[in-house]
């Protein structure tokens, strides 16, 4: 936990409801953004996302895998987040156990939607080699190399990085494989498809603090929220998940302000984490 004395609460709380931030930013205003892509080599694809101090890495791992018979036309996608312990202190022991839990269910409720997979950001049908018998698994790891607050959502805009870097294999179907038997498939080692990541949202956290709420809370800032609400966006600017933390009950409306809030900033976030995105893949290129 950040200690604070009652002079620095009183700072940052007066700040905030003076619309000017201890950083200097405004209330509904992101830190620096900055991404990079194709950091780890044996990864289907990777990505590092740095705001501010928070530092994430997510990875992406696409193996072949057998649907759930429940949904024989969809792969499947597992997503699992690791605090690093050098992170923050609080990510020791069983502190970071929790936390890898809540924060691998939420984005597996901001991205994955349902258990059927209606609604979800990443398309699993997508991922259908031939129905019933074989798929793609795609197995995402994240991990808080340091935190500086707002962990979730950098963890979101890392995966959207790191699936827009992923290429996955072309595969071909032998045509003579009788139908009740696995059929063979070939794995190319040349051609790729790019990972679809239009309909990936990213997810925008506001944090209440006294009578108002911010964006990209620090943890400075964060330790002083009585509650907090994160919403997954698209790109049309439909909410795709929502989550809830911290004790206090909050009024309909101003959850509804705040989704209002997140709706127009995550139009920018998605702009600029597009760019970035761009900018990271192109240098990537150069370098390879």
């Amino acid at each position: 936990m950040v200690g604070l004395s009652l002079g620095e609460k009183t700072f940052i709380k007066g700040g905030i409801d003076q619309d000017l931030r201890t950083d200097g930013r405004k209330r509904l205003t992101h830190r620096p953004i900055f991404v990079e892509t194709g950091i780890i080599p044996q990864a289907s694809g990777s990505a590092r996302v740095k705001l501010g101090a928070t530092d994430v890495i997510a990875s992406v791992k696409a193996e072949l895998g057998k649907p759930n018979p429940s949904y024989p036309d969809k792969g499947k996608v597992s997503i699992y987040v690791d605090c690093s312990p050098t992170a923050e202190p609080s990510f020791e022991g069983r502190g970071g156990e929790e936390l890898s839990t809540e924060f691998s269910s939420a984005l597996e409720r901001c991205l994955l939607g349902g258990k059927s997979g209606a609604g979800a950001g990443i398309d699993l049908s997508s991922l259908c080699i031939v129905r019933g018998k074989v798929c793609w698994d795609l197995y995402i790891d994240g991990l808080v190399v340091s935190s500086d607050g707002n962990v979730l959502d950098a963890l979101a805009a890392a995966i959207k990085a790191a699936l827009s870097n992923t290429a996955i294999p072309k595969v071909q179907v032998s045509a003579n494989a009788p139908s009740d038997e696995q059929p063979e498939v070939d794995v190319s080692d040349e051609e790729f498809l790019q990972f679809d990541t239009s309909g990936v949202p990213v997810i925008v956290t506001l944090t209440k603090v006294g009578r108002h709420y911010i964006v990209d809370a620090t943890t400075e800032e964060e330790s002083q929220m009585s509650s907090a609400v994160s919403v997954s966006i698209n790109r049309q600017g439909r909410i795709c998940g929502l989550t809830k933390r911290g004790g206090a009950g909050l009024h309909p409306t101003v959850i509804l302000d705040m989704v209002s809030a997140a709706k127009h900033v995550s139009e920018q976030l998605m702009n600029k984490l597009d760019s970035e995105i761009a900018a990271a893949e192109a240098c990537d290129e150069m370098e390879s």
